[in-house]
């Protein structure tokens, strides 16, 4: 599975190991994921979703209805 957010759109994104002695290598920086299940209010039913920590954090903030559909918007899901 790809390893983006449902809700944020975080992907991985690439840049360089740097040693003491500056030699630059490449690297991946993964972002913080995990698959999580949330009850979806209004149609009733449980819905897994592929989150970041700060999808997590919106979706405490805002609710899930609300990010969702903000995520529908940006097309995200």
């Amino acid at each position: 599975m790809s390893k983006v957010c449902q809700l944020t759109g975080k992907k991985v994104i690439t840049g360089n190991n740097v040693s003491h002695s500056k030699r630059r290598t490449r690297r991946t920086f993964a972002p913080n994921l995990f698959t999580r299940k949330f009850y979806n209010p209004d149609t009733k039913e449980w819905i897994t979703l592929k989150v970041s920590a700060a999808g997590i954090r919106n979706i405490t903030k805002n609710g899930l209805t609300a990010c969702i559909k903000e995520a529908k918007l940006k097309g995200y899901m």
